[in-house]
């Protein structure tokens, strides 16, 4: 294993170092247009450029990488990234802002592609689950650590902005300087909507719900957490709080959602995640690093969210189709995730900010009233043919070459 590992080591080293970058950025971007006082429906807008220019990557990037090869691509991809990020602190408008934000997310998803491919060809059946496993707890922990990079310089100036810009460009060295073979290239995303919700129609609702919050979480929890009165290493301990809770909770949720009917375990979650929400709701303004608490015990439940859908997904599937539909669910949590920051903040300027929280446990609750549903009107399956739960984030398609429960033989979906 530790062999792999070596083989792939720029690989993980340049996900690593992109993925701090982009934990700064998302963060830096929803901070500073609340200082430049945009509305929060607008930086809801703003904010959901990202993920619009992530689905819009799925199906654009992989026939820039098909045409050019993946180091070519990928620098192509960096420099778009770099450029992007530096025009936010040079021109702040919203509707440049915006137009910004879908081409970061594009960009960002183009590079997630070349490194994600490259991993799924550098792989074989022995080792792909646990590259899968490390290469997931590799963005989790970049994501959440790039939380702190917030300390580093002033929200109000262009440093932040350059310091992302530097990470985008330094994750382009171990790319460039690869003596591994190029992979061949991935297939654009596929959408069979019919075909998922007849599959399995919790799934598709949990994929979905999860990108609602998901999309909302990174886009307006840096301003809900600023304007409950967190100073910046405030805002970091928080953001980061509920993605390492989302990190060290998915695995025994997971466990546990193995050896007990998977839907159950979806309703529970939701129920935790929506009273972890209303704690921080309840405890964010007399007690705010109590607050810091339920959001870990949140994060844990958000996050797991997606990974459940999908393996309650898998369960209903032949492992010919594992593939097909997994992309699906992928593509439709970032259609919510594209939604979700809009929503959540026009809900912010209609009311005030500390309606985050209810958002969340509303969309928890929903989701957890469906699938008590689905415990009655859906087939059983009996719980030693579930298919093993797999900790994942919602990145590319290409990662889910990597997925142990994907047959590697299974053709690709066009």
């Amino acid at each position: 294993m530790l062999r792999s590992i070596r083989s792939i080591y720029s690989l993980l080293a340049a996900t690593a170092v992109l993925l701090l970058g982009s934990g700064l950025l998302g963060t830096v971007v929803s901070l500073r247009a609340a200082l430049e006082q945009f509305s929060r429906g607008t930086i809801g807008m703003i904010m959901s450029g990202f993920f619009l220019g992530y689905v819009l990557g799925s199906y654009l990037c992989p026939r820039v990488v098909h045409a050019v090869g993946h180091i070519r691509s990928f620098s192509a991809f960096a420099a778009i990234g770099c450029a992007s990020v530096i025009l936010h602190g040079l021109w702040i408008d919203p509707l440049v802002w915006l137009l910004l934000r879908v081409i970061t997310g594009i960009s960002m998803l183009g590079m997630y592609l070349v490194i994600e491919s490259w991993l799924s060809s550098m792989s074989d059946n022995r080792t792909r689950g646990s590259l899968f496993a490390i290469y997931m707890t590799i963005n989790l922990l970049a994501l959440g650590g790039g939380q702190y990079l917030l300390l580093v310089y002033d929200i109000g100036s262009l440093a932040p902005f350059a310091l992302t810009a530097l990470f985008f460009s330094l994750a382009l060295v171990p790319i460039a300087l690869t003596r591994m073979v190029q992979p061949t290239p991935v297939p654009a995303g596929h959408l069979g909507l019919r075909h998922l919700y007849a599959t399995s129609p919790l799934a598709v609702t949990g994929a979905l719900i999860s990108g609602l919050i998901g999309g909302a979480l990174w886009g307006m929890g840096p301003v809900y957490a600023a304007s409950v009165g967190f100073d910046n290493a405030g805002i970091a301990m928080f953001m980061s709080g509920i993605i390492f809770g989302g990190a060290l909770l998915q695995w025994p949720l997971g466990h546990l959602s193995d050896r007990h009917d998977r839907r159950l375990v979806i309703f529970l979650v939701c129920l935790m995640a929506a009273a972890a929400a209303m704690g921080v709701y309840f405890l964010v303004d007399a007690h705010p690093r109590l607050a810091l608490l339920p959001a870990v015990l949140f994060g844990g439940g958000a996050f797991s969210i997606y990974s459940l859908s999908v393996a309650q997904a898998n369960d209903h599937l032949h492992a010919e189709h594992v593939l097909e539909t997994t992309r699906g669910l992928l593509l439709l949590g970032g259609i919510g995730s594209s939604i979700g920051p809009l929503a959540a903040g026009l809900l912010m300027e209609w009311r005030d900010t500390h309606v985050l929280m209810i958002y969340f446990a509303g969309l928890m609750l929903l989701l957890a009233a469906f699938a008590w549903l689905r415990r009655y009107t859906g087939e059983t399956i009996n719980t030693r043919e579930q298919d093993e739960f797999v900790m994942m984030a919602r990145t590319s398609p290409a990662v889910l070459e990597l997925d142990p429960r994907v047959d590697p033989e299974e053709p690709a979906a066009h």
